[in-house]
């Protein structure tokens, strides 16, 4: 069923299945930007809409293979609605025919990409992007941050969400869903709750109705394509290199003002020693 008809279908999910906890697998067609089939047929709200219901899994597969594995992984689970999202248009081109089923347990999400300073969280098909940036980005400067494919906006991979925010200065969200409530809202929720709270930025579909227009040009009007990310990465780096150096302005500054107070102490108390022995 396509994402954009399963706005309709909210108060049926609720009180058909997910009140009684029934299992309900549903495959969300063209989620995200649709293209040229118009603003009405985006499908930007299946996150953030089914994310609020109790006992839902929300998978979204980054290839044909998760794909096919999180088909085959929703075919197994026993209770609640299972809701798999994916886009309009082709895959990723693996050879997901001739792989084994897998199963991919709810809430469990992978490091693709590791790096430094800032962690990528992204899902579905905009994890692939998020590394071709990362990859380029690197090539290019030598910087690149770590890409985290999350794979189930619900629930979350707590485990893998607590190491990013103990390990890194900065989080970026990837996601073609709207900004408000979706992945985004998901981490930001999670972040707030830990003892030091990282700066997270959004890159998603904004908080607006997105016209008609090709994919192409919908995703890089709304900054998810490889080359708008790189911009994103290296911004968000640029950051961080001038905290670095600000702070160490701050500690030249503070050395500058009250140094010759430390060089009289230090004096003073090698004369008090050496009176001591005497």
């Amino acid at each position: 069923i396509y994402s954009s008809f399963m706005q309709r279908a909210y108060d049926n999910i609720i009180h058909d299945a997910a009140i009684m906890n029934l299992n309900l697998v549903l495959c969300l067609d063209r989620a995200g930007i649709v293209g040229e089939d118009g603003a009405t047929h985006h499908g930007c709200y299946d996150m953030a809409v089914y994310r609020t219901l109790p006992g839902t899994v929300i998978a979204a597969p980054k290839d044909e293979t998760e794909l096919k594995n999180m088909m085959y992984t929703a075919s197994l689970a026993e209770e609640g609605p299972f809701i798999i999202r994916y886009p309009r248009g082709y895959g990723e081109g693996t050879a997901w025919k001739e792989q084994p089923f897998e199963v991919m347990e709810p809430g469990k999400g992978e490091l693709l990409l590791k790096g430094s300073d800032i962690a990528v969280i992204a899902a579905g098909p905009s994890v692939n992007r998020a590394v071709e940036a990362a990859l380029r980005m690197k090539e290019e400067t030598g910087w690149n941050p770590s890409i985290y494919n999350i794979r189930y906006i619900k629930p979350l991979d707590t485990t893998l969400l607590s190491e990013i925010c103990r390990d890194y200065s900065r989080i970026i969200t990837v996601e073609e869903g709207c900004i408000t409530g979706g992945l985004y809202g998901a981490v930001a929720e999670f972040a707030s709750s830990q003892e030091d709270p990282k700066p997270i930025k959004a890159v998603a579909i904004p908080d607006r109705y997105l016209s008609q227009g090709t994919q192409q040009e919908l995703r890089e009007e709304c900054g998810l394509t490889t080359e708008e990310l790189e911009k994103v990465f290296e911004s968000e780096f640029e950051k961080i290199s001038k905290k670095d150096l600000t702070d160490r302005l701050k500690y030249d500054i503070i050395f500058i003002r009250y140094g010759h107070l430390i060089v009289r102490l230090l004096t003073a108390g090698k004369f008090f020693v050496r009176c001591l022995r005497s």
